[in-house]
């Protein structure tokens, strides 16, 4: 016989055998396989009645099934495979209790027939999980049109098998009943090792669409860090889509394709995202190692802290199941964590190691230390929760060494007021940052030879730190109203000073004291206050419009606050001594200003104009 008429012969002889199994009653077979389970009176045989017809059922359908294409077995019709499955399960109980069957000839060759039905259906099941699993696009209906128009009254065009794990409801339901009848039937680790490789596969050709590639720590160390920060942008852009998208969609499909197995979903779910995540952790791992990173640089690695901390907040299962998924993004959280903080501490080394030459800068202006420490702690602590974390993550060992330096410093820090809380680590290292800050730009104010541009120096740098501290929310929280309260105060102490360093010997020349000698007004005594007082006015006008006083409102109120003390001296003194000089010829030679022209020259002083400028120091 030719090898094609066998195979026709074969599939007759199966149709013929399902024909016959038709006649049978399905629910009766069921309830009686049912109830003969219940019962299992030893040494009794007349469960072969309702075995024999089920486990006929079961064989004539899988040959049915195996003549249908791969991943669409199922799916045809619906009730046909619900029956199906319906047979198998009870010849699962059947084969799962073989030890409580009587023993005799009959018994035994009717059970043979039952495990070989049921072998077979557990291959016909493996067989189509690993169809469905690598064919998740195809669906049960081979006549369904997929570009037909959508018919189910659903608005939209998207469909779950477009989307991430592009399986179709139909798929998961038919995954569903075949991960059921599986484990029911003894066969869990067969279903989890074909649904768990399968599933790694998927989500590793998902990695390759999104272009991640394995750096290990020789790549990190060739690369320059430009290309290296494309890579961290890269790796944050997947971290992401796999904490948003792939791992939740990756456990709903576990818990839709195990629903009746919880355990097995949450385990299958959990080695998953571990094996996944250990792959994606091997880049900040490689990151910490022996590279120095400059302070720039903080900012890159304050976004993977953050990325690893959505990781680790990820809900994978319960904590024996994901012991080893919280333990490797604990340990590459806390290496990013120490490398925050040593890329932060280098803020520290380059203040007290800032001693670019001793040449002030010009017109005791902010100077660029202040503005960069400034503005790096400005944008740092736009990270402050973060910040807060890592230091307090670092510093949670209770009686270590580095936990009791940061309990004394803080209580030598705020055991001035009462009404100051404790500082956070991360809090105090910050305000060790800007006390630096301070002592720096003190010494360098003693570059400048003039007392009073000296002043200016600190007022200019003391106003600039309060102004960014004040600006941002995060630093001034951490900072406090006291410690802005007693930086105000410094820098009301430095004003009051430059003023009586700079215009006593102006107030002094315009008192009407001293003027009168026995009595009377000398003219000569006059001639040289107004003289002075031209002279001195003179220098400082040539000499202060050149200095920089670049924040606005500390320039008004430092006009503001020579012009009431000055003009109104010099009006009086002017209108009190002008006539007792000879005449208008004699007045104009020692009269130089008016009042009006006082006020208008001390709008210009602190403009840094460099056309009138005098020796700074």
């Amino acid at each position: 016989m030719e090898k094609d008429d066998s195979f026709k012969l074969e599939i007759v002889d199966e149709n013929e055998k399902a024909s016959k199994t038709a006649g049978f009653n399905l629910d009766q077979t069921l309830e009686e396989v049912d109830q003969f389970i219940q019962k299992l009176v030893p040494g009794e045989n007349k469960f072969v009645k309702c075995i024999d017809p089920l486990q006929e059922l079961v064989d004539s359908r899988i040959a049915l099934y195996e003549q249908k294409e791969p991943a669409a077995k199922f799916g045809l019709n619906i009730d046909e495979d619900n029956s199906f499955f319906e047979a198998v399960r009870r010849l699962s109980l059947i084969v799962n209790n073989l030890d409580e069957f009587p023993s005799d000839l009959a018994a035994i060759s009717c059970l043979n027939r039952a495990s070989s039905a049921h072998f077979r259906a557990m291959l016909l099941f493996e067989c189509e999980l690993r169809a469905l699993l690598d064919n998740p696009k195809r669906t049960g209906d081979p006549n369904v049109d997929p570009k037909s128009p959508n018919t189910d009254g659903s608005q939209g065009s998207s469909k779950p098998e477009d989307e991430f794990p592009y399986f179709s409801s139909q798929s998961i339901h038919v995954m569903n009943q075949i991960a059921t009848a599986m484990i029911l039937a003894g066969y869990e680790a067969e279903c989890c090792t074909v649904y768990g490789g399968l599933r790694l596969k998927a989500l590793d050709v998902e990695f390759s669409k999104q272009c991640y590639e394995n750096i290990n720590v020789d790549d990190i160390q060739k690369m320059s860090w430009e290309s290296l920060e494309g890579e961290i942008n890269n790796w944050i852009h997947i971290m992401k889509f796999c904490t948003t998208n792939l791992f939740p969609a990756e456990r709903n499909l576990c818990d839709s394709v195990f629903s009746d197995n919880r355990l097995t979903a949450q385990r299958l779910f959990c080695d998953l995202a571990t094996s996944l995540s250990i792959r994606l952790l091997n880049f900040p791992n490689a990151l910490v190692w022996p590279r120095r990173y400059s302070t720039e640089k903080l900012f890159k690695f304050l976004d993977i802290y953050e990325t690893l901390h959505d990781l680790a907040n990820l809900d994978i299962g319960n904590d024996s199941l994901a012991e080893e998924f919280m333990s490797e993004t604990s340990m590459a959280q806390s290496r990013i964590g120490g490398a925050v903080m040593s890329i932060f501490s280098q803020i520290e080394s380059s203040i007290k190691n800032d001693n670019a030459g001793r040449t002030p800068v010009a017109g005791g202006a902010v100077h660029p230390l202040t503005r960069y420490t400034m503005n790096y702690l400005k944008y740092a602590c736009e990270y402050k929760d973060t910040l807060e974390q890592v230091f307090q993550k670092q510093d949670k060992v209770q009686g270590s060494p580095r936990q009791k330096v940061v309990e004394q410093e803080s209580k030598d820090v705020t055991e001035d007021d009462d009404r100051c809380p404790p500082l956070s680590p991360f809090a105090l290292k910050l305000m060790m940052v800007i006390d630096l800050l301070d002592a720096n730009i003190e010494m360098k104010s003693k570059l400048y030879r003039n007392p009073a541009l000296r002043l200016v120096f600190l007022m200019n740098n003391g106003r600039y730190i309060l102004q960014k501290i004040k600006e941002s929310a995060e630093i001034y929280e951490m900072m406090g109203p006291y410690w802005s309260r007693k930086r105000t105060s410094e820098l009301r102490r430095y004003h009051k000073t430059y003023q009586r360093e700079t215009w006593s010997n102006v107030l002094q020349c315009i008192s009407h004291e001293g003027v009168q000698v026995n009595g009377k007004v000398s003219k000569p005594i006059l001639k040289e206050r107004f003289k002075n007082f031209n002279t001195i006015f003179d220098e400082i006008l040539k000499t202060q419009s050149s200095w920089i006083v670049s924040d606005g409102k500390l320039r008004s109120e430092l006009r503001v606050s020579i012009s009431s003390v000055v003009i109104p001296a010099y009006r009086s003194f002017l209108g009190r001594f002008k006539s007792y000089l000879d005449n208008n010829k004699q007045a104009g030679k020692y009269i130089k200003y008016q009042s009006e022209d006082i006020e208008e020259l001390i709008e210009q002083l602190f403009e840094g104009n460099t056309a009138s400028m005098a020796p700074r120091r």
